[in-house]
């Protein structure tokens, strides 16, 4: 493993997704090598001899904790705790956006609240050079209306469609997980992408927020920031990496920008901590910036249920309001289906259903999922689709359990440390948002929040893998 990666990442810590049949490493006969998994990926071109090694691209990755996410060649030099550091003394203002399950992640490790966990960071990332620590809670919130306001318009034409199921754009499923969004573009291909949510998730959500609005409030260009998050997911690098989030900003002659430049985990944070030999603990607490935090006036901290953003939730009750003026309070009652990893909720209306949702976690429930879709017998309207076991608390870039924790103890702990300091709220009364929408999108669904908060999905073909033999 090349020294330009953070120390944290290792081939093993990869294999949330979906685990590879073979090889990585194919003759020119096609033959299969050894199973073990190699550090470094040659695979060799069928009209050359095997002298020059072809590099394998993100546009290549499967995301399958294989090959070509273990290879030096996908990481980019971009991804790295070096480069994060470089760029604190290059003259860019470096922001910060936090997502709270890395919050949660460090909160479990140091024994300390979310909230502690936050405005220490805030004061230690300062320190370093860091202009602004941000929340990408507040980021979320704009992708869960944009979400919400979709899900009416897919359904109310799903209606006019009813009759014929080939047509009905229902069920329509998250598109926040970058795994299961690389997973539907190279193998599942063009069937399944209409039914995709086209919003974007809350980490690029941020990205075009600070690149194309908040550097104006900044008094900044937009290619004088260097925006960097910090995810429990090593994926999360990848969807940064996507072409489809390198935009323009007419406003500087179409100046093409980067919405997010780098991204960090959970565990290369603590990485950055120990590097530093800080006592985090023992850090002092600063306040949080407020441009784009979801925080009270009390210095409470406010979301949504769920741990993997509350898109079921969410969209749930927005949609039982808006459809049928079911005003919903109290928990609600989703019921385990298989396991815990697949549940499901529905809204019953004169003993008919008229709404039904599903959690599915992990690819083995995905997989029924995408199988009943393809059959056209998929009786539910929503999916919250997450490619991680028990979710994004689970991400493969989350900081691992100690010695005698069980990741089963450490996920429950995680589950409730979550939601610990967090209020409960309704996304469409969040200040910072409505203000968002005042000055800039507009209102949900429009051109602009159209242009920023969306984007679209493409089935890929894939370069070098589509000429390996049994891949």
């Amino acid at each position: 493993m090349s020294e330009k990666f953070s120390p944290t990442l290792r081939i093993g810590d990869l294999s949330d997704f979906i685990a590879p049949s073979q090889a990585c490493v194919v003759s020119l006969k096609g033959l299969k090598t050894t199973s073990k998994k190699p550090d470094k990926v040659e695979v060799s071109t069928v009209n050359k001899q095997q002298t020059d090694p072809v590099k394998i691209s993100l546009k290549d990755c499967l995301a399958c904790s294989g090959c070509i996410t273990s290879a030096e060649t996908v990481m980019l030099e971009r991804q790295s705790l070096d480069e994060f550091l470089s760029n604190l003394n290059n003259g860019k203002a470096v922001i910060v956006s936090l997502s709270p399950q890395s919050r949660a992640s460090l909160a479990a490790y140091f024994g300390i609240s979310p909230l502690q966990v936050f405005k220490k960071l805030t004061t230690f990332l300062k320190s370093l050079g860091v202009k602004a620590v941000f929340d990408t809670s507040c980021s979320r919130d704009i992708s869960l209306i944009e979400a919400c306001n979709e899900f009416i318009n897919r359904y109310q034409q799903s209606q006019v469609v009813d009759d014929d199921r080939s047509k009905s754009s229902l069920p329509m499923l998250a598109s926040a997980c970058p795994g299961w969004i690389c997973y539907a573009e190279k193998q599942l291909g063009s069937y399944i992408l209409p039914y995709i949510s086209s919003v974007k998730s809350p980490q690029q959500t941020m990205g075009a927020t600070i690149k194309h609005h908040i550097c104006k409030k900044l008094q900044l260009r937009p290619d004088e920031i260097y925006h960097v998050t910090v995810m429990p997911c090593y994926d999360k690098k990848l969807e940064a990496s996507r072409d489809d989030f390198v935009t323009e900003v007419e406003s500087h002659g179409g100046l093409r920008v980067v919405e997010v430049d780098s991204v960090l985990t959970s565990g290369e944070i603590l990485d950055l901590i120990q590097l530093k030999t800080v006592d985090f603990k023992a850090v002092e607490e600063s306040s949080v910036d407020r441009m784009l935090t979801n925080v009270t006036e009390e210095g409470h901290l406010y979301g949504v249920s769920g741990s993997s953003g509350g898109y079921a939730e969410t969209i749930f009750r927005y949609a039982a309001k808006v459809l049928f003026g079911m005003d919903i309070k109290g928990p609600l009652n989703f019921k385990i289906i298989r396991n815990s990893d697949f549940q499901e909720v529905s809204l019953e209306v004169e003993e008919r259903t008229m709404l039904r949702f599903a959690m599915c976690y992990g690819f083995r429930n995905l997989q029924n999922i995408v199988r009943k879709i393809k059959m056209q017998k998929c009786e539910y309207h929503f999916v919250e689709v997450m490619a991680c076991p028990s979710g994004c608390l689970n991400g493969g870039g989350q900081i691992k359990p100690k010695p005698g924790q069980t990741p089963k103890d450490l996920i429950q702990a995680l589950e409730t440390i979550y939601m610990e300091n967090v209020l409960a709220a309704d996304p469409s009364k969040n200040p910072i948002v409505k203000g968002l929408y005042d000055e800039w999108l507009e209102h949900p669904g429009s051109e602009k929040a159209k242009k920023y908060m969306h984007t679209e999905y493409h089935p890929i073909v894939k370069s070098i893998t589509s000429q390996l033999h049994n891949w």
